[in-house]
């Protein structure tokens, strides 16, 4: 909008040129009055969806249309810049969606150069020689071929990036997961070779006491614990060989225990932390799988309550028999609003250095949107308020069934 009205300006007032102001600055205004709208229809704590963004795409290549229609249509140098919006759709829209607007901006190519207002001359000089049918459509050829063009190098350079990022975030996982499995059989290497000494021991004293027992009795206590050290030796070459076999057990913990673990390390820091799980009466809380991005981006978000409550944070984790919502609050001084619209994106902070922060932690403005990712990767719906009293409130929740681990009876 700032770009069009210098333009216009620069044209009508430095250039001289006969520019119909009314019918431009109403197509400006409507742009402005657009983006107020939703300005004040959004929160700002999305991204907008597929649908919304192509229609406001098309809202910029009509409008867009509409200023070349109104300052001499497909004459227009300006009409060129058709092929911004297409461009921008194709780096950050599916195919099926920029093709749509592709489509539009040929057509509003094509329709300029058949209806138009006369290109704007000085006044009181003739009007601008009219090119010939031949160079006309050679000129809009052209701009359709550029829009082709330009908005498919965008998509395949945007395909390229996201088959880079989706490589490298399965190449992350594995190495993960090899790294757990290393740790894992290092361990059991290791608790195999120190309990092995024993064990052989244990086996040598056995026998000795089964040769040399003085009643029935006895010997067969003696055979019982020699059973049992070879039982132990089988259950540690077991580990060793098959250290990728999955813990049922470690793979769950309570709700109770999640929001625990997710206190415990700011316990330390001189105000008060404290966990609360509530449900239906008389229902136990659920148990829940065991994800690590969960447990650090809630950490990640206590933290922060941390550095901001006066003296207390509280986080409260919620049940019924459709979600469970964890909750984080402090009683600080709340989001201020400027912040409140942006949080959740990158490099939005307030928080003060690590000489004035309780946790030590230096604020980049990355902590939020990188909780807030990681929890809605797990399904999780992320919201920032203030609280009616005053304070922070930041919560996730989830369809229960996308946390709760099935019902575990143990062998």
């Amino acid at each position: 909008m700032v770009g069009q009205t210098a333009i216009l300006l620069i044209a009508g007032l430095a250039l001289k040129l006969q520019v119909p102001w009314a019918l431009c600055f109403t197509l400006i205004a409507l742009s402005a009055w657009l983006n107020v709208l939703l300005g004040l229809a959004s929160s700002g704590q999305r991204l907008a969806r597929e649908g919304e963004a192509t229609a406001q795409i098309a809202f910029d290549i009509l409008q867009l249309s509409g200023l070349l229609y109104l300052t001499g249509g497909a004459l227009n140098p300006f009409s060129l810049l058709l092929i911004a919006p297409v461009t921008l759709a194709a780096a950050t829209l599916p195919a099926r969606y920029a093709l749509g607007l592709g489509l539009l901006a040929a057509a509003s190519t094509v329709t300029l150069a058949l209806f138009h207002m006369p290109l704007p001359t000085l006044a009181g000089a003739a009007a601008s020689p009219t090119p010939s049918p031949m160079m006309l459509w050679t000129m809009v050829s052209a701009r359709i071929i550029g829009i082709g063009l330009t908005a498919a190098y965008a998509w395949q350079a945007a395909s390229e990036s996201a088959r880079m990022e989706l490589a490298l975030n399965v190449t992350e996982t594995v190495l993960a997961r090899e790294q757990r499995l290393s740790a894992l059989g290092a361990l059991a290497a290791a608790a195999a070779h120190e309990l092995g000494t024993p064990l052989a021991t244990i086996s040598v004293v056995s026998r000795e006491m089964a040769r040399n027992a003085v009643s029935e009795e006895i010997r067969e206590d003696a055979e019982l614990l020699i059973g049992q050290a070879a039982r132990c030796r089988e259950i540690l070459q077991r580990l060793t060989e098959m250290p990728e076999a999955k813990d049922a057990v470690h793979e769950r913990m309570s709700l109770v225990q999640l929001v625990q673990d997710v206190i415990e390390p700011h316990l330390v820091h001189g105000i008060r932390v404290e966990a609360v799980v509530n449900g239906p009466a008389g229902e136990t809380a659920p148990d829940i799988w065991r994800r690590p991005e969960i447990i650090h981006a809630m950490t990640s978000i206590v933290e922060n309550a941390v550095d901001f409550a006066r003296s207390e944070v509280i986080v409260i984790a919620r049940f019924d028999a459709r979600y469970i919502v964890i909750e984080a609050r402090d009683d600080g001084a709340g989001f201020s609003p400027e912040v409140l619209a942006k949080l959740g994106e990158p490099y939005v902070t307030t928080r003060p250095g690590a000489e004035g922060s309780r946790t030590g932690h230096i604020g980049m403005g990355l902590g939020f949107f990188i909780a807030k990712t990681l929890l809605e990767r797990t399904g999780a719906t992320v919201d920032f308020r203030n609280g009616r009293r005053g304070g922070a409130v930041v919560s996730a929740r989830w369809p229960r069934p996308a946390l709760e681990a099935p019902g575990f009876i143990g062998a």
